[in-house]
């Protein structure tokens, strides 16, 4: 199958690309390289330099590779900053992405996965969350996330789009191979910090609270490797069908606490990985985890990589490697 792959540079589109392109799909690499690496990018992808909001470019890609399916991964994505600066959000998570879709309606491409977030859910109102739980946002990243699953609905209703919303929750690891792994300026995500502390680059791991009502008092996040998470939205792609959405959470069914995190980065790395205790993060809910039983349900479909410590000796052998991420 020709297929698009849109925030192709980035962390997880990356990866999907190498997916793709190993399974003997045809990608055509999309990203405008704001925020992503070239050197991620799989050498049997053709790599197109684009951003997307350009309408007009971006269907004469689409119809020049005959794509048949996109996979959508190009975002803003950091919580806090879509706080302070909303409207960015707003532009690059909801209008590029109408853009988006205006370029597959004009080309005729009516199959879509798009990676979509937990963050929809907002505070659930239990753990593990199961996809009918309600969905309100406390953030303008959630909030734009969810605009363009209700636009997604709304255009597989007008137009017969066939699209798949997995809805993510934290992805950690990196290529099993080392090839490709998580660069991101600045870093946020909890595994990489941690791992940049056991190389020397920072001097200690802030703990956010330890209060929590959690076992050891810190908060409980689920994590998924970066390679089931891409091979999830494969099966999704699969299974599209017109005029339909699909939306899944994508998870393990269970939390590793931050202090189960750091401690399995001290087994793997072998260093002592010193930790700072500070005061809550406003909003951080005690516990976040996916239920993923209607994807095994519906699709056979369970993670794989689900020791935490084969999930962090990917992420550690990635940036023992690359020190410096892409550079």
């Amino acid at each position: 199958m020709n297929i698009a792959v849109i925030g192709a540079a980035g962390y997880i589109g990356s990866h999907a690309v190498k997916l793709l392109v190993e399974r003997g799909h045809h990608v055509t690499a999309i990203d405008n390289l704001t925020e992503g690496h070239r050197a991620a990018v799989h050498p049997k992808a053709r790599l197109v330099v684009l951003d997307c909001a350009n309408t007009a470019a971006l269907a004469t890609v689409l119809g020049a590779d005959k794509i048949e399916a996109v996979m959508h991964f190009a975002a803003s994505a950091y919580v806090g900053e879509s706080v302070q600066n909303p409207r960015k959000y707003y532009r690059n998570n909801v209008s590029n992405t109408i853009s988006m879709l205006d370029a597959m309606n004009l080309t005729g491409v009516k199959k879509l996965v798009f990676s979509s977030t937990c963050a929809t859910y907002g505070e659930p109102q239990r753990v593990p969350i199961t996809e009918d739980l309600p969905q309100n946002p406390i953030s303008p990243y959630g909030h734009s996330k969810l605009m363009v699953e209700n636009i997604l609905k709304d255009t597989a209703r007008a137009e017969g789009l066939a699209f798949a919303a997995p809805r993510y929750f934290n992805v950690a690891g990196a290529a099993l191979d080392g090839s490709i792994g998580e660069d991101h300026r600045p870093e946020t995500h909890l595994l990489p910090i941690v791992l940049q502390v056991a190389l020397g680059q920072r001097p200690a791991v802030e703990i956010f609270g330890q209060d929590y009502p959690t076992p050891d008092g810190t908060c409980i996040r689920d994590y998924i490797h970066v390679w089931d998470l891409v091979e999830a939205h494969l099966v999704l792609l699969e299974h599209l069908q017109p005029g339909r959405g699909l939306f899944y959470n994508l998870g393990v069914g269970r939390g590793y606490s931050v202090r189960e995190i750091i401690d399995a980065c001290r087994k793997v790395t072998g260093k002592p990985i010193p930790t700072r205790e500070t005061a809550r993060r406003p909003g951080d809910p005690p516990a976040l985890f996916a239920s993923p039983e209607r994807m095994a349900k519906d699709f056979s479909w369970k993670a794989k990589i689900t020791d935490l410590h084969v999930i962090v000796e990917s992420a550690w052998r990635w940036l023992q490697t690359h020190p410096n991420g892409y550079g």
